[in-house]
């Protein structure tokens, strides 16, 4: 494992390097989605607020660099693939009933879920509108394909709610659509653009599919872990929802583990107390601790994935990234 640096020295030498065009992908970002009508203005900056670290164009813009030079392409579609994730939180925190993201009020909370539901959607079509932009067929392809991937995976999930007969391969399956697949399609966007040959394309590629299924696993410990004044957003969501994350699933699995019939009971009632509980049976028998393993796992997979890339100060910080993604999922 390469010296990790500090987060706030991460985020530093990140903004130190590819700064400008993130603030270029944030100038497209802001222009495709300005409107004249004050309402839809309103939302904008309301979710404006709901945006993290910009993961994906980060890796979209690190990755062109490893590669190359970052162009204008870039810039335009790491603001589609920036948009696509919002709308994915905006549409889940209907799915989820969730009431704070970011520390603010989420939309349906602010507002209702048939804002959020329209909003979500225009959010979608500007992104495939500005995609248009770049003139590029294959562009639009991968980014299409991606969004189809993130919409599978994610009624996937909501199909298997309540299914305590849900696999660990099912699960990652599950999360490798709803979020692996866009940190992927961003790697793959960011070395393709940038000329890279299609080995190189293939191991970035690989390499955000890794840490995206890194991040949601942490994500998923976060839910039952964390605490929302801290990370920001409503926590418990999953097993409020009765869906299944991987502490929980390997802890119903554990042959003779005595904790099964109480974890079934205990799910099927889907209360805040009983949240509690489990969180509190998953870390006693170690699942909270096991999962963050497997998820540090994925990390070093997914940094072994780039290791024949050519040495630029573009991939020191995308070896760097993954442990990041899990020691605060962002």
């Amino acid at each position: 494992m390469p010296h990790l640096d500090r987060p706030q020295q991460l985020l530093q030498k990140t903004q130190n390097l590819i700064g400008d065009a993130l603030e270029a992908v944030e100038a497209t970002y802001a222009a495709e989605l300005a409107s004249r009508n004050s309402y839809i203005r309103d939302i904008y900056q309301h979710t404006n607020r709901f945006r993290g670290k910009r993961l994906r164009p980060v890796l979209c813009l690190l990755a062109a660099k490893a590669c190359g030079n970052i162009t204008r392409e870039h810039e335009i579609l790491a603001a589609v693939i920036e948009m696509i994730h919002t709308a994915t939180l905006v549409h889940d925190d209907v799915l989820d009933s969730a009431d704070v993201r970011r520390h603010v009020a989420t939309v349906n909370v602010r507002w209702n879920n048939q804002t959020s539901v329209l909003y979500g959607d225009f959010l979608f079509t500007h992104a495939f509108h500005l995609a248009s932009q770049t003139g590029s067929a294959e562009a639009c392809r991968l980014i299409g394909h991606a969004t189809n991937r993130v919409c599978e995976g994610e009624l996937t999930q909501i199909r298997n709610r309540g299914n305590l007969s849900l696999t660990e391969e099912e699960y990652l399956d599950i999360i490798d659509g709803k979020t692996a697949e866009l940190c992927a399609v961003a790697c793959h966007l960011g070395a393709k653009f940038a000329g890279a040959e299609e080995s190189e394309i293939g191991r970035l590629e690989r390499y955000g599919r890794k840490l995206g299924q890194a991040f949601q696993i942490a994500d998923d410990v976060l839910d039952l872990t964390g605490a929302e004044n801290a990370v920001g957003k409503t926590l418990g969501t999953d097993l409020m929802q009765r869906k299944l994350t991987l502490p929980i699933i390997r802890l119903l699995n554990r042959e003779g583990d005595s904790h099964r019939t109480r974890m079934i009971e205990l799910l099927e009632a889907g209360n805040e107390k009983a949240c509690l509980e489990i969180a509190q049976l998953s870390r006693q028998a170690g699942m909270i601790d096991e999962s963050l393993q497997f998820a540090h796992q994925l990390a070093e997979e997914a940094r072994a994935e780039i290791s024949g890339i050519p040495d630029s100060p573009a991939r020191e910080l995308l070896l760097q990234l993954p442990e990041l993604s899990i020691n605060r999922a962002c």
